[in-house]
């Protein structure tokens, strides 16, 4: 196999899935247009495939296996994949969240993954899975801190979080983690990398307070949007379900406190938790 290589020189297995994928059609002697055209899918997602920037979602990877007549290869081989890194439900998201040019979040009760510190993200993990080894839970916060990754870079994505008054109410891990995650959010949104608004507990019912939702904004693909539940996650490019999500998100965007209230209700909500620590005075 060819060329490309990740971290340390070492391929990724995502790019040896590429790599193959690649092979493969070369042989069967079709283009990426070809090979786009039988699948039912753009040009350029085969080229991300190829690339090994995204990983086939199951119906994709059952049709590249009939037409390259590869007898359930890149079905099997995709389901190693999904199970590596992140749950079976987010493992597509997690691949569009890192193409995509504009994402946009809603979060009912806790931080967004792409915003949370490694303290927070393991409080988290344990809360969620408290019988999970330690190795278990270290390799899930990599993940989740690897994703954020993404926020190095100082211009795309642009990032667009609304929390639920909720996220930055609810005490997760204890008191000093609180004040530095929300501090972690208001330092994002003070240097412009992130815009973050609150929706107060106030403002009582809103369109999306049943659900997380982030939509995502690609340069050469059609809008997606992800909503998760317990256990459970729906990414879907469906024009008209990507429209009524974005239609909700609009709705709370308007019912939210501007961003700079917003900022200084985070950092007061910090301070509150600083204080919570500090032994009273004698």
């Amino acid at each position: 196999m060819t060329g490309r290589t990740g971290p340390r020189g070492r391929q990724s297995n995502e790019q040896r899935y590429g790599d193959e994928l690649r092979r493969r059609r070369e042989t069967a002697g079709l283009t990426q247009g070809e090979l786009a055209e039988m699948v039912v899918c753009s040009p350029s997602l085969i080229a991300h495939y190829e690339a090994g920037r995204r990983t086939p979602n199951p119906a994709d990877a059952k049709r590249l296996d009939q037409v390259l007549g590869t007898d359930g290869f890149f079905e099997r081989w995709r389901d190693t994949l999904a199970k590596a890194r992140f749950a079976e439900h987010f493992q597509e998201a997690a691949e569009a969240e890192r193409l995509a040019v504009f994402i946009e979040e809603f979060a009912v009760s806790l931080v967004p993954g792409l915003l949370q510190t490694k303290a927070y993200a393991r409080a988290v993990f344990r809360g969620f899975r408290p019988h999970a080894t330690a190795d278990d839970i270290d390799r899930k916060v990599v993940n989740r801190l690897e994703r954020a990754r993404i926020l190095e870079n100082p211009e795309t994505p642009r990032v667009w979080a609304i929390l639920n008054e909720a996220v930055i109410r609810t005490v997760v891990g204890s008191p000093a983690v609180m004040a530095e995650q929300l501090r972690h959010i208001a330092r994002l949104g003070r240097s412009g990398r992130v815009l973050v608004q609150v929706v107060p507990f106030s403002v009582g019912i809103h369109a999306t307070m049943n659900s997380m939702v982030s939509l995502m904004r690609f340069a050469d693909a059609p809008d997606m949007a992800y909503v998760e539940a317990l256990y459970t996650g729906s990414l879907t490019d469906d024009p008209s379900l990507v429209r009524r999500y974005r239609d909700a998100y609009d709705l709370t965007r308007a019912a939210a406190l501007p961003p700079e209230a917003s900022l200084d209700l985070i950092e007061s909500a910090a301070e509150g938790y600083d204080d919570h620590e500090r032994p009273p005075h004698p």
